[in-house]
């Protein structure tokens, strides 16, 4: 890319859009953000994680300046497959446009948002020369679509055993339901999954006498776990939810009673909660209902996610008056949706999400608005300059 389009967060997005980087290929993005960054002053670290059983996954860690404070920005370059390709009216990874919209997967989630806040931060630095009092980095993974172990997680560790902090960071996940601007999200519910087992006795659909059927006794106990509520919500989150998503026997023959009976279930909660408290919950419903249902059960758990929530403060406060000042819009700051790498990154400094109309995301012709993205890279950097106490 030519060094005028370095900050040109269209030509960036489409640069990223047709790099095919779909879970877990690097599929060229990382290598075009360090060949973007390195000629501005950012020092760039390539990082591959490994995890035994799962695939290598190379990250992205680049720093601009030594002072503090240190903002980061964190994004993903990775996508999800693009479905059927003869659905799609424009190719999915050429990046084109057309009547002012930008095609392709990833254009929103979340290429674009990466393409901005890298537009914005050259920019920044190119009106600060000089300024050593301040540090901006991009921590940018290739994990988010997939297992999420050898991505932001791991990159975190890296940064704490080298000693890189960060001070505040920025998640360019497409937060906006409708409109740049309609909101900020300053925190996420926890999500725990679980699986259960009911156990029986196999047998002859002929003879139920001589067998002991787990289907009906594992209806009863997910029936008690999906109508006892665990909470009303509070006043920033919404009311914590226990889903039933895979129910299963491993069975292939209409007149044989299983041996066994399996559900799966996620559970999204509030600050009212921690994991073990809701591991301890879900426990405790099982019991009640397998002492009724004369069931023997057992029931694991798997999640990466604890709630948090950023109070307002100066993070929330300054890319709240960035937004309003550039879209006029108010925007509400909420909790809602699924999980990011948020998640993780909440336990090393305050964290906040903010990136396109999500619309779009993970849809067939997933696609944004080329006005969104130039508004957006205009707030990233409004809100640079409000965090450093500059006018840029």
């Amino acid at each position: 890319m030519t060094q005028s389009s370095l900050r040109d967060p269209v030509a960036l997005t489409q640069a990223l859009v047709r790099c095919p980087s779909v879970t877990p290929a690097e599929g060229g993005a990382l290598a075009l953000l360090e060949e973007v960054l390195t000629p501005a002053g950012f020092t760039c670290h390539r990082l591959t994680m490994t995890e035994p059983g799962t695939p290598d996954v190379e990250n992205l860690y680049a720093r601009f300046g030594r002072g503090q404070p240190n903002l980061c920005f964190a994004g993903h370059t990775d996508v999800v497959p693009v479905g059927d390709e003869k659905a799609w009216r424009r190719p999915p990874f050429g990046a084109e446009i057309h009547d002012g919209v930008l095609y392709g997967r990833g254009a929103v989630d979340m290429k674009g948002a990466i393409a901005c806040f890298a537009a914005a931060a050259l920019r920044f630095i190119a009106k600060n020369p000089g300024r050593q009092d301040f540090s901006i980095s991009l921590l940018i993974t290739g994990d988010e679509e997939g297992p999420s172990i050898n991505g932001t997680m791991k990159v975190l560790d890296w940064m704490r055993e080298t000693g890189e902090r960060i001070d505040a960071c920025v998640v360019g996940e497409p937060s906006n339901p409708k409109a740049l601007g309609d909101e900020i999200k300053i925190g996420r519910r926890g999500s725990l999954s679980g699986e259960l087992i009911v156990h029986g006795k196999q047998g002859h659909a002929a003879y139920p006498q001589l067998a002991d059927n787990p289907i009906p006794k594992l209806a009863r106990l997910i029936d008690r776990l999906s109508t006892t509520p665990l909470d009303a919500g509070t006043p920033d989150f919404e009311p914590s939810s226990l889903q039933v998503t895979v129910i299963s026997a491993p069975n292939t023959a209409t007149n044989v009673i299983p041996g066994e009976a399996r559900a799966r279930f996620n559970i999204r909660y509030n600050d009212l909660w921690r994991r073990p408290k809701v591991e301890a919950w879900v426990r405790e419903q099982l019991d009640a209902a397998a002492k009724d249902a004369r069931a023997r059960y057992d029931v694991s758990f798997s999640g990466t996610g604890d709630v948090f929530l950023t109070k307002p403060g100066p993070l929330v406060e300054t890319m709240r008056r960035a937004v309003t000042d550039l879209t006029g819009r108010n925007p509400a700051l909420t909790t809602n949706g699924g999980t990011s790498d948020a998640r993780f990154i909440q336990a090393h400094c305050p964290v906040i999400e903010f990136g396109l109309v999500n619309e779009t995301i993970h849809a067939v012709d997933e696609r944004c608005p080329v006005a969104d993205l130039v508004q957006l890279a205009d707030i990233y950097e409004r809100f640079i300059a409000g965090y450093f106490g500059a006018t840029g």
